[in-house]
C-alpha cells in the first residue's frame, strides 16, 4: 500500500476545530452533530485528512451535507472510503438511499458523485449565492446499491 493507511472514525467532540473549518455551521449546530454522530472523520498517520458530515431531509432520509479531503489526500481514495463507511452504516441500520448535492457550476464534484455510483435526481434553480442552482444525487444502498 502506498501512503499512509486511512482509518475512519466518528467525530468526536475534540475534532470541532478540523470539522468546523469551512465555517458553514456555527459550532453548536457542529456539536450536536457530533453527539449525535453525524460526522465522520477520515485519519491518515493518525491525523485528519478529511470528513464528512450527514444532515437529515425531513429528519428521515440520510443527506452529505459536507465532504472535504485535505488537497495534499486528494484523489487517494479518501472521498471512497468516507462514502463507503458511511454507506455501510447507513445501510446495516435499514435506509435505502442516500442523497447529495453539488452546486450546478461545479462539475468536478459532480463527476466524483457519478463516479461513486449516484445519480442525478434533480434541480432547485437559483438557491445558491449568485442564483447558482443546487444539483441533487441520490444513491441506492445495500445489496443493489453497492455500498462498499
Amino acid at each position: 500500500m502506498t501512503g499512509p493507511e486511512i482509518v475512519i472514525r466518528v467525530a468526536r467532540e475534540g475534532d470541532l476545530d478540523v470539522v468546523s473549518q469551512d465555517g458553514h455551521l456555527s459550532d453548536a449546530v457542529l456539536q450536536r452533530k457530533l453527539s449525535d454522530g453525524d460526522v465522520f472523520l477520515a485519519l491518515g498517520d493518525r491525523e485528519p485528512v478529511g470528513y464528512l458530515r450527514l444532515e437529515w431531509l425531513w429528519s428521515t432520509l440520510p443527506y452529505i451535507e459536507r465532504i472535504w479531503v485535505r488537497e495534499s489526500h486528494r484523489r487517494a481514495g479518501v472521498g471512497r472510503r468516507l462514502l463507503a463507511h458511511v454507506e455501510n452504516g447507513l445501510a446495516g441500520r435499514g435506509h435505502a438511499v442516500l442523497y447529495s448535492s453539488s452546486q450546478a457550476d461545479e462539475p468536478a464534484p459532480q463527476a466524483w458523485h457519478r463516479r461513486m455510483g449516484f445519480e442525478e435526481c434533480g434541480l432547485l434553480a437559483g438557491m445558491n449565492e449568485g442564483g447558482v442552482g443546487e444539483v441533487f444525487f441520490r444513491k441506492a444502498l445495500g445489496p443493489s446499491g453497492g455500498a462498499t
